[in-house]
């Protein structure tokens, strides 16, 4: 049964940054992926960011929601449960990032109870503390990933962003495997791969899942 994926994205283009082939692996899998865009940024900005993740989202094939409400932990907790997701993934609470770190506990604190969807995070600034899921992907997902990246011109004009879209994607081949799977594990076939932590609600606290690559038509 097709499912309802919510990720929750601190800024327009970490829809594209924080776990994009995850995202897309989704998808493809035939789930809705809906994208929830906390803040478009300073005032000046908006217009331009809004027709930026606008452009992103219809390239990489999410639904789009602007929630820019920047600081209101409290409300974008409200939002986050209201939708019913069936899978939410956002950002780590411990990502480096002062906007990362204020969505990621809105996430692990507003879903804190009975029922709570599994919550998958990502690490862009900072690496996740106990990664649990390995997922593989290949050239074509990485470059339908820099597709939807590359529509957030103003953003790569301050970065080489597409270079960290890649170097991640490297870099969680090269350690993820010994990260999730355990060190001595050795890498897995594949030339990029995404980690992220599983944090599921049981028993009145958030527990890690099980160390997996996880089936994306069955990810829950």
């Amino acid at each position: 049964m097709p499912l309802t994926v919510l990720h929750v994205a601190p800024h327009p283009d970490d829809e594209a940054l924080g776990a994009p082939a995850t995202l897309l692996g989704l998808r493809r899998a035939g789930h809705r992926v809906v994208n929830l865009a906390c803040s478009l940024g300073r005032p000046e900005q908006h217009g331009r960011r809004r027709a930026e993740v606008e452009e992103a989202c219809r390239r990489l094939g999410f639904e789009l929601v602007v929630h820019d409400r920047p600081g209101d932990e409290g409300a974008l907790a409200e939002t986050v449960r209201a939708f019913g997701a069936d899978l939410v993934i956002g950002p780590s609470a411990y990502d480096g990032h002062p906007s990362h770190e204020s969505v990621g506990r809105a996430l692990r604190d507003g879903l804190a109870s009975d029922g709570a969807p599994p919550l998958w995070t990502w690490g862009l600034w900072a690496s996740l503390r106990a990664p649990t899921l390995y997922v593989p992907y290949d050239e074509d997902v990485l470059e339908a990933a820099r597709h939807g990246l590359r529509a957030h011109a103003g953003e790569l004009a301050r970065n080489d962003l597409e270079a960290l879209l890649r170097a991640r994607g490297v870099v969680g081949r090269v350690q993820g495997a010994e990260q999730v799977f355990g060190f001595g594990t050795g890498a897995r076939p594949g030339p990029y791969a995404e980690v992220l932590e599983e944090a599921l609600w049981v028993d009145g606290g958030w527990w890690p899942g099980v160390a997996r690559e996880p089936d994306l038509a069955r990810p829950v």
